[in-house]
């Protein structure tokens, strides 16, 4: 009898198996694609070209996890980017994101904004640390019953809420801002000058289907800037070898401790008995037994798809079926014969811009302009796309000479309206695309040699990302924390017992962070020691 199954091989779950197999538990994951990874995987896409399909940049994975998984003895290689962001614009300037420049390079539009820079920059590290504090750890859990079992989550919330209290009131008002405000408002109260709110106001609509105006999205910028890369806060960088390399170096080290992988093996249902997990059955029809099962699907498409809904509380069930999903995300992946030449800053020859992340959305009101388009008309017709070039620092991705792009492309409806289907507008939106990058770097369309597209079916279909949703579950203050999925059972444990949850929708949300596997690792061992699986 083995102890856990685990449906879904992405990060979270490679990572949930390997902390479990390590306390001596017998795991098997089981993927239905033929290749771990979940939506972090290097595939090639074009003869000789190789890119991240879906998730395409490093910073929020947990050092913690980096270290207890061993992944750098297992082959991970993660290289910072040259520069943070780089931002050409319409009037023919641009402006540069990056240690030592971004200083500078503001003080062409604004001394003012130039000399805010480093306030705002310790206001935001202040708010990104307590989010640190939280990432690996339960978050206190609304339970019901007498005061005996509430005393463990009462503990845990006052040891938060004391944590809160040491904090001065300035940086309380803050962090209030930052949970409850937009992002365009919050940063309206710091800057003037429209590029530097952009650069910084990119953060709030990734994988959010909002305005930068939307109350809420200020935390999602949040969300992007708690992680680091080889130490450095805040960094983003690459994965040598592309995203697939975080999650094969996970296989080896979770397959290391004993972990059985089982790929082209999909789950078509969880196997109750007298209202417990016990099992699967494969899409094969073959029975799996297992004590628990701990699942990284989406929470919607786990307790809607593959659990009978008769044995869910009706409230639940409704509640799941209503859990918000949908980036707004349009994913593609180019193969190219030379380097995109852009007009405000010429140059084919690799440039520290060329290793940045190339954000086209010169200003806030462009981004708002493209959410409100998209909810109207399907795809924003001025789209916000950020360009990056990982074959600058990554030359095994392409032939000699030539270059692979992820695009990350928003704003565009998770479903498109009318009861039209992605299938028949995919190409469309994707020439929409290569055109708005074209209008910087005219040599870009000509240099096209190959492309892949992932509009939202596409990635629902590929990876179970509902209506494409990249965080498995939109990040708003009605699904974070400790209602990540639902009040009551933020713990990673559901109504059904024997059943976990452990990927993105739950806390701390999306992101390659590798942080709700670690999370519901724990909680499963805690069972496992007290015998609560029997």
């Amino acid at each position: 009898m083995r102890d856990v199954i685990i449906i879904g091989g992405g990060h979270n779950g490679l990572v949930c198996a390997h902390y479990l197999a390590k306390a001596g538990l017998k795991v098997t994951v089981l993927e239905q694609r033929n290749v771990v990874g979940g939506a972090a995987v290097t595939e090639e896409f074009h003869p000789g070209f190789r890119n991240s399909v879906a998730a395409y940049t490093v910073s929020l994975l947990n050092p913690k996890v980096i270290n207890d998984l061993e992944l750098k003895k297992h082959g991970l290689h993660i290289v910072e980017r040259p520069l943070s962001n780089f931002l050409p614009l319409d009037d023919g300037r641009y402006l540069k994101i990056g240690a030592g420049q971004t200083e500078a390079e503001v003080a062409k539009f604004s001394q003012r904004d130039a000399g805010r820079l480093q306030a705002y920059a310790q206001h935001l590290e202040t708010a990104a640390g307590l989010l640190r504090d939280t990432v690996l750890q339960t978050p206190p859990n609304l339970v019901q019953g007498g005061w005996l079992s509430a005393l463990p989550e009462l503990i845990k919330a006052g040891g938060l809420g004391n944590r809160m209290r040491k904090l001065p009131l300035a940086t309380q008002r803050e962090l209030l801002d930052l949970f409850t405000k937009s992002a365009g408002d919050y940063l309206d109260g710091w800057f003037e000058s429209a590029p530097i709110k952009a650069a910084y106001g990119f953060d709030s609509i990734v994988g959010n289907y909002a305005s930068p105006y939307t109350p809420g999205s200020a935390y999602v910028l949040l969300h992007h800037v708690f992680g680091e890369v080889n130490g450095k806060k805040g960094a983003w960088g690459h994965a040598i070898g592309g995203m697939g390399a975080i999650t094969q170096a996970m296989a080896r080290s979770a397959e290391a401790r004993g972990v059985e992988i089982r790929t082209g093996c999909g789950v078509r249902e969880v196997l109750l008995d007298k209202a417990r997990a016990v099992g699967v059955v494969t899409a094969q029809g073959e029975r799996l037994d297992a004590r628990v099962v701990v699942s990284n699907l989406n929470p919607r498409l786990l307790y809607t798809s593959l659990v009978d809904a008769a044995a869910l509380p009706a409230d639940f069930l409704r509640r799941m079926e209503g859990w918000r999903c949908g980036s707004g995300t349009f994913r593609m992946n180019v193969a190219l014969s030379e380097l995109p030449d852009f007009s405000c800053l010429p140059g084919k020859v690799a440039a520290e811009h060329h290793g940045s992340g190339i954000i086209i959305a010169p200003s806030l009101d462009y981004m708002e302009r493209a959410y409100h388009d998209a909810r109207a008309l399907g795809w924003a017709r001025k789209p916000i796309v950020e360009v990056l070039i990982p074959s600058t620092l990554d030359p095994s991705l392409a032939p000699p000479g030539q270059h692979v792009a992820s695009l990350f492309c928003q704003h565009v409806a998770p479903q498109l309206p009318d009861g039209a289907s992605w299938d028949q507008h995919r190409d469309t939106v994707a020439d929409l695309m290569i055109d708005t990058v074209n209008h910087y770097a005219p040599n870009f369309k000509q240099s096209v040699l190959g492309r892949q597209i992932m509009s939202p079916l596409d990635l629902e279909r590929t990876f179970g990302l509902v209506g494409g949703d990249i965080f498995h579950g939109a990040l708003g203050l009605d699904q974070l924390f400790s209602a990540r999925p639902m009040l009551g059972h933020a713990d990673y444990r559901g109504p059904i017992a024997g059943l976990y949850t452990c990927g993105a929708g739950t806390h701390p949300g999306g992101g390659v962070t590798g942080a709700p596997g670690h999370n519901a690792a724990h909680e499963v061992l805690r069972d496992f020691k007290q015998k609560k699986y029997a």
